[in-house]
């Protein structure tokens, strides 16, 4: 007899769902729905190792040195995130010349030691931005780096350089 009643329960729960659907007889009624669309958030990624080859490889080849004038990336100086508004990933790094690379010395100290790094969702290869000037008094940044992208790295508002140690 249980059986029975589970069985008519659910038909009469099915019935009532299908009314709800309407019928091609039914009157017309107005209803209200909310749609609502659920936005990733801005992840700060942890760097791995082909993460960190391929930003090392790109900042190499933006300064149009080969790696070998380079010893690595920058301790501690590495960040990188991907934000899903602009389908995006974004990352920041400073190069370390090798001692004897005098070019690359030159450049990592006078023009870009630290560079921004961009490529869309999808993409391989890094775009890269010289930010030679980085935590200079009013720098200008050669990328609008977005907010969210900002605040899980830690950095100022606004900024383009990640905060120097006091």
């Amino acid at each position: 007899m249980k059986h029975r009643t589970s069985i008519v329960a659910s038909l009469a729960v099915g019935g009532l769902l299908l009314a709800a659907c309407g019928s091609s007889g039914a009157t017309p009624t107005t209803t209200s729905s909310t749609t609502t669309m659920t936005v990733g958030v801005t992840k700060n990624l942890v760097v791995t190792p082909a993460v960190r080859a391929s930003i090392f490889g790109a900042e190499a080849k933006y300064h149009q040195l080969p790696t070998k004038d380079y010893v690595g990336l920058a301790p501690g100086m590495t960040y990188y995130a991907f934000d899903p508004m602009n389908d995006t990933y974004y990352a920041a790094a400073g190069l370390v010349p090798s001692s004897p690379s005098l070019p690359a010395q030159v450049g990592t100290q006078d023009d870009g030691g630290y560079n921004l790094l961009t490529h869309r969702n999808g993409h391989v290869t890094w775009r890269v931005y010289d930010d030679g000037l980085g935590a200079a008094q009013d720098s200008i940044c050669p990328i609008k780096i977005p907010p969210s992208v900002l605040k899980v790295w830690n950095w100022r508002s606004g900024s383009c350089f990640p905060p120097i140690a006091s």
